[in-house]
């Protein structure tokens, strides 16, 4: 058996939790405010590499995926990270976008107090969202969860010298301590019933009848470690995900718990406004892939048919299906009669979420492989392509915010022509974002309508154009508002494009520019070489034996 250098797994979340818990200590003795955008760069910086490095592990030196054991202790006892093709490129984005975010905070923080802080929780924030892309271990999720949420809660309070920040934090906290509670809840249920709490080891004991033929090795294994199930494992799983699904649509702001977003994402910095979009959400989103694909998916024992041939994770996945669609619907109605423009950024949010949803819950039982693949791929995809275009659109329209005083598009009119840079990286953000070609976000809406239509979706799959198309109202209004009345005099002289907020604008316009050709060149077919077998046998197998590859 082949020794893996699996350390740097395990490296990344720890690495940015101590820096972020040593910056408290720091202030102590470190006044200058440059000190702490170098520290957020340097250790943002240091986590993308591990996540390449991570990347190139899983997908081109090993082509499978790689765990690593915290402390040692072999899965199922210890706490483990399990990196697969979906896991690794999800990290690789997340440590991509935070370190944008923290290069343009350098601008955006120049004149705020409280940056050691700011720098605290955002660190911290991004150590979540890695350690849930790699745990393999449902408890270990929850703790990750709890991190990132106490995280976004400070962070969307921070300018706590404003009423409005306070109530949406206070909001935010409430559901969302009721939303992670929920998930323990989950986590007990599943832990009674089957005596673990390890990914793998789950996905073993669902799908017992057929992993044994498999990998019978693999089955003696885990059940040897683990024990048998307890109780009525059908009953205890259901509870189980109904909690959890609970839990993650409230992550993600899916309908009917999407009321806490449009209020957190405005309050918030600018540049935390683009992370709780771009990524924070999404963690929602990969737990919902993780739990109903890899842990309780195709063929485990809640996809039993019933008489009528209908299974348990069949009504699971339609329902999710249907709350993305009701969220895709209202997200892009609504956005369209804001004037906030961080309002209407936030109302796209809940609309592509809501796309999203439908993707995943399109994975139903009787899929050929093909279809199955197409579906990871294009949720996959689309997670990618929003999350690169809303931190644009984000970042961006921050700047307008900066410059005016104001979030209100009717107030700013005209500014866009006073910024040119700005302007531009608004526009592509918002075309990429509506699924306009050639740019990257037209690739994935497609993909999203085809898996759609091939699993049998074909209300979903119009509901998803219907959305694009009211949204395009949202969107069009940002545009006409900003950039084609005249220049507003008073503020000619006043606002002037910043050389760092401008560097991060443009890298952004790069990657969605470099989305879109490198899907056109089959990029689309590399993506599913990476993550389009998270759904199948083939896929679930090497998940559930890396923990043994030794």
């Amino acid at each position: 058996m082949t020794a893996m250098p699996e350390t740097s797994l395990g490296i990344i979340p720890l690495l940015l939790t101590i820096s972020a818990f040593v910056i408290p200590l720091l202030t102590l003795i470190i006044k200058k405010r440059i000190f702490y955008h170098i520290y957020a760069f340097i250790f943002g910086f240091l986590a993308l590499i591990y996540t390449i490095l991570n990347f190139n592990l899983v997908n081109i030196v090993y082509r499978k995926p790689i765990a690593y054991n915290f402390g040692g202790w072999i899965a199922p006892i210890g706490i483990i990270y399990i990196v697969d093709g979906l896991g690794s490129l999800l990290g690789l984005l997340v440590a991509i976008d935070m370190l944008i975010v923290i290069i343009y905070s350098w601008w955006y923080m120049r004149s705020e107090e409280g940056v050691e802080w700011y720098y605290t929780l955002l660190l911290l924030l991004e150590a979540a969202m890695i350690g849930i892309v790699y745990t393999g271990d449902i408890f270990n999720l929850f703790v990750m969860i709890e991190l990132l949420a106490i995280s976004a809660y400070g962070l969307v309070a921070f300018h706590r010298d404003r009423r409005e920040a306070i109530e949406a934090a206070v909001k935010y906290s409430l559901i969302g301590a009721t939303a992670t509670t929920m998930f323990f809840l989950a986590i007990v249920f599943i832990y009674g019933t089957y005596g673990t709490v390890n990914m793998a080891d789950l996905a073993v004991k669902s799908r017992s009848a057929w992993i044994c033929a498999e990998a019978e090795n693999v089955c003696k294994f885990f059940s040897i470690m683990s024990g048998n199930s307890y109780g009525n494992p059908i009953l205890a799983t259901a509870i189980a995900i109904a909690f959890a699904l609970w839990a993650f649509t409230f992550k993600a702001a899916i309908f009917p718990n999407h009321f806490w977003l449009p209020d957190a994402h405005p309050e918030a910095p600018t540049p935390v406004s683009a992370a709780l979009s771009g990524l924070v959400v999404k963690m929602g989103a990969y737990a919902t892939v993780r739990i109903m694909y890899t842990v309780f998916g195709i063929n485990s024992l809640i996809d039993v048919p019933s008489p009528s041939g209908v299974s348990l994770r069949d009504t699971l996945m339609f329902i999710i299906m249907l709350l993305g669609a009701i969220s895709a619907i209202i997200g892009s109605l609504v956005m369209v009669i804001q004037n906030d423009v961080k309002r209407i950024l936030a109302y796209s949010t809940i609309a592509h979420l809501g796309m999203i949803f439908m993707g995943i819950g399109a994975g139903l039982r009787g899929l050929n492989t093909t279809v199955l693949s197409l579906v990871i791929v294009a949720v996959t995809l689309h997670i990618i392509n929003h999350s690169f275009g809303k931190t644009l659109a984000f970042l961006s329209s921050g700047i307008f915010i900066k410059a005016t005083g104001t979030r209100n598009i009717l107030q700013m009119r005209g500014v866009g022509r006073l910024t040119p840079i700005t302007s531009t990286a608004l526009i592509i953000s918002l075309l990429h974002l509506l699924g306009v070609p050639p740019f990257g976000g037209f690739f994935s809406k497609l993909l999203l309508f085809n898996a759609l239509m091939m699993s049998g979706q074909l209300v979903f799959a119009l509901i998803l154009i219907l959305s694009t198309a009211i949204s395009m109202l949202g969107y069009m209004r940002i545009i006409v508002n900003l950039i084609i009345p005249p220049r507003p005099s008073r503020l000619i002289g006043k606002v002037k494009e910043n050389p760092i907020s401008s560097f991060t604008l443009i890298v952004l316009v790069l990657i969605i520019l470099g989305l879109g050709v490198w899907c056109l060149l089959g990029g689309i077919d590399y993506i599913e070489e990476i993550v389009g077998s998270t759904s199948t046998v083939k896929g679930i197998l090497e998940y559930i034996t890396s923990p043994l590859l030794r």
